[in-house]
């Protein structure tokens, strides 16, 4: 077989006449649609009011705002104007609802926060137009093929056309403008680019027409069409780059910090990169910090194509004049040192004690092993006794024989190990 025959839609096409009904029918607003819709604008609104990425993703796949999209799309490709006409009365029925419903939830909310289930949805760029795009593909190849499988579900998470709605309804219900427009435009970008993803899909999937345009008004639609596309699709190019250029400048800014930005007698305490206003601000904790020493990481910035960067050094716990000092720090950076001194001897103690207990444990193996050569293994711990009267320090010992240990020699050993450990309390556990 041809390996191009394996991209060939022809044997898994769906009757064009059931895709069209289908699409028909997923465009109309009302009865059980309606309602579904309202559903999921409270539970998407929810899912955002409470940072849930669980409930906002089931709020996307109960989402019926795919249909008069696709409808959109539809129409266009195969010159329905009823479909068209219906389709675009019932999508901005269902922006205007859900764009209602939302405002109201969120202008009744006692959780006024924009939590980052909100924020992810006020940037759009480029990759969400790829994103709509390869989604309206993905739905209308699935629903124009008899094997439909889990895409539906998939495009509907994928698109996310019920959250940047529910969105811009929070930027209404809180007066913030920015946040209305950045998510109504994401709602709009999804809109277009999973409409024009149909359209050209319906055309090459060879949809019949409706009514057969002639090549005047074909290429008045094409215009008008691409137009639209165009002007979504440039807002976005920019945002997309503007992320770009804002990774690029945190990704140098941290490669400086972590190479460069390092003074002797003095530690990190805070690191904060603004990549808008290409602000790098460091604070530090120690001695006071030389204007010379701080000019000269200045002139590193360049190594990092940071030149245009500003970067500011700040100092917590610091000495004002090294010949004068000011009694008052001085004696906090000392207390702080000398508490961190006395956590790290508590570590290392720790760390020394775990050390000698395993050299412990593996030493008295070897020695009971020479003695009894049936020994498999050998765990020894030390614990705590406490019951209602006494809590006392004790040694817990399990052993393991190829062969059965008789009681005899299971007493001298636990003797034998008393003495080893200097101890009187030991509890010893024999398998077999």
């Amino acid at each position: 077989m041809n390996l191009i025959d394996n991209f060939k839609l022809n044997r898994e096409k769906e009757n064009f006449r059931d895709v069209i009904e289908s699409i028909y029918n997923g465009v109309e607003f009302k009865g059980t649609n309606l309602w579904v819709l309202v559903f999921a604008i409270f539970i998407a609104s929810l899912g955002l009011n409470v940072n849930s990425p669980a409930v906002v993703i089931g709020a996307m796949l109960i989402s019926p705002l795919m249909g008069p999209i696709m409808g959109l799309g539809l129409g266009m490709a195969i010159n329905d104007l009823t479909l068209l006409k219906k389709a675009g009365y019932n999508y901005l029925f269902a922006a205007g609802v859900g764009l209602l419903t939302s405002t109201i939830y969120f202008a009744i909310s006692p959780i006024n926060d924009a939590h980052s289930e909100i924020l992810a949805r006020t940037s759009p760029n480029i990759y969400d137009v790829l994103i709509a795009f390869f989604g309206g593909l993905a739905g209308i190849l699935a629903t124009s093929s008899k094997l439909k499988g889990n895409v539906i579900p998939g495009v509907a998470i994928a698109t996310a056309l019920m959250p940047p709605l529910c969105t811009a309804g929070y930027g209404l219900a809180t007066w913030q403008l920015d946040y209305f427009l950045g998510a109504f435009y994401l709602f709009l970008i999804n809109t277009v680019f999973i409409a024009l993803a149909t359209l050209i899909t319906a055309r090459l999937l060879k949809f019949p027409f409706k009514v057969h345009p002639d090549d005047k008004e074909k290429g008045r639609v094409n215009k008008i069409v691409w137009s639209i596309a165009l002007i979504t699709l440039l807002p976005s190019i920019y945002f997309g780059y503007d992320i770009v250029q804002k990774n690029n400048f945190q990704k140098k800014a941290n490669q400086f910090i972590e190479n460069e930005a390092v003074f002797p007698n003095n530690f990190l305490l805070q690191k904060n990169i603004n990549p808008i206003s290409k602000e790098i601000t460091l604070t530090y904790g120690g001695l006071q910090i030389k204007d010379s020493a701080v000019n000269v990481l200045k002139l590193k910035l360049n190594k990092y194509y940071l030149q245009n960067s500003k970067l500011i050094i700040q100092q917590g716990f610091s000495y004002l004049n090294e010949n004068k000092s000011n009694t008052k720090q001085e004696n906090l950076l000392t207390s702080t040192l000398n508490d961190k001194a006395i956590e790290i001897e508590k570590l290392n103690k720790t760390l020394d004690s775990i050390y000698k207990q395993k050299e412990l444990s593996r030493q008295v193996y070897k020695e009971i092993k020479a003695q009894y050569a049936t020994i498999e293994s050998f765990v020894l711990q030390p614990s705590t006794l406490i019951n209602d009267s006494i809590q006392k320090n004790i040694w817990i010992s399990n052993l393991k024989s190829k062969e059965k240990i008789n009681p005899k020699e299971q007493k001298q050993m636990k003797e034998w190990l008393k003495v080893r450990l200097a101890t009187d309390e030991i509890i010893m556990n024999f398998e077999n």
